[in-house]
């Protein structure tokens, strides 16, 4: 379970730190950002808000790719070929999918980000979209079926269920419905202003928040029924905040303290 490249991947409400860091990582001055804000119902709105963010915190050079169909997706985008960033806003993780999975653009995005010549960033429905299985929506009350919807992701980073804005609207049920679901992926539930960054097979959490990883890898007892609760024992629940750092394929998080608690500059 490893991404080749770098991957932001936000759980939504950005401030300017997380969105300098994707500056940075993206050449600063000498940045050249793609804005694709398909999933928004108001495109022009956050790719000028995107825009604006961007150029003041340094970048070099920021456009908008408007991607409206899978027509759209399928022609040739020299806006790609040129990026060192590429940023998906917020808004419908499944219009992200439906519009640009399996297209030439989706190709062209997997090959950029493998070869590391892009750094890859989403934020909401951007990150949600990163992963291979989706969380598209649910907010039944309790563990169970009815608590979460599942789709195909774009598979950036393979093996785990990301879900965003994860504290401020209480998710942790969704992610533990859809952690046993699917037992072979790894639950991410990423908080507003806080985000992972991808080395290899490892993450590093940044921003304001905290992600929490669920993993069912050790589950003692896992049943799914078609209808009411759902049984889950012997899960593991990880709580990072920023400087933690957690490995992916290991399944399990670095023990020692972040730099900042050891008084360390």
């Amino acid at each position: 379970m490893s991404s080749h490249g770098r991957l932001l991947i936000i759980g939504g409400a950005a401030g300017p730190s997380l969105l300098a860091r994707f500056v940075e990582l993206a050449g600063g001055s000498r940045a050249r950002i793609v804005v694709i804000a398909t999933a928004s119902s108001s495109p022009a709105a956050a790719e000028t808000a995107h825009r604006e963010a961007f150029t003041a915190l340094g970048a070099g050079e920021v456009v908008p790719l408007r991607l409206n169909t899978r027509a759209d997706a399928q022609l040739e985008q020299p806006a790609l070929h040129r990026a060192t960033g590429v940023f998906f806003t917020g808004g419908d993780q499944e219009r992200i999918t439906t519009v640009l999975g399996g297209t030439a653009t989706d190709s062209l995005l997997q090959a950029r980000v493998a070869a590391g010549a892009v750094v890859l960033a989403g934020t909401s429905a951007g990150a949600a979209a990163m992963s291979g299985t989706m969380i598209a929506e649910g907010d039944a009350p309790g563990v169970n079926r009815a608590a979460v919807r599942t789709g195909p992701g774009l598979e950036f980073l393979p093996g785990v269920l990301i879900d965003q804005h994860f504290a401020e609207r209480g998710r942790l049920n969704r992610l533990l419905s859809a952690v046993a679901l699917y037992p072979h992926e790894l639950g991410l539930g990423i908080d507003e202003d806080t985000a992972i960054l991808t080395d290899g097979d490892r993450f590093e959490v940044l921003g304001s928040g905290a992600v929490t990883v669920v993993d069912a890898g050790a589950a003692t007892d896992i049943r799914v029924p078609a209808r009411g609760p759902i049984t889950l024992a012997g899960a593991r629940i990880h709580v990072l905040p920023a400087g933690h750092t957690f490995h992916l394929t290991g399944r399990r998080p670095v023990v020692d303290a972040p730099a900042a608690e050891r008084g360390v500059a």
